[in-house]
């Protein structure tokens, strides 16, 4: 009976563990993913001066954490991938019209063919 109840113990304190575990590796930031084909005249230095503006939006709006500009592979027509991480859902809602997203959309909507967005958290 006690081994009965010891194992019980062991696997209630194992169960709560990777529970707990679990929540604490579930960030509650937002990961934006944008696919983009860019128009057929978008020449490399624009497509650069695009993904270096990108790059600088962290320092331009405090609720962006992290950017990723560097597309390994790209699927469905797409050429590049662009992941922005926000702190939490209200960052990524304020960044909607903001002065930081106008300025980068001067260098990125010109020479944008198309893109699918799509935003995802825990």
């Amino acid at each position: 009976m006690r081994k009965l109840l010891m194992t019980l113990a062991s696997v209630a304190l194992f169960t709560a563990a990777s529970a707990t575990f679990a929540a604490d590796t579930a960030p509650k930031s937002v990961i934006h993913v944008v696919t983009v084909s860019w128009k057929a005249d978008a020449t490399p230095a624009q497509i650069q001066a695009t993904l270096d503006a990108v790059k600088a939006l962290p320092t331009e709006y405090k609720g962006i954490t992290r950017v990723w500009t560097k597309t390994l592979k790209a699927q469905g027509g797409k050429a590049n991938a662009i992941v922005m991480e926000f702190a939490d859902e209200a960052a990524l809602k304020n960044y909607t019209d903001s002065p930081a997203q106008k300025k980068w959309y001067e260098t990125y909507v010109p020479i944008r063919e198309q893109s699918t967005t799509f935003d995802i958290t825990n």
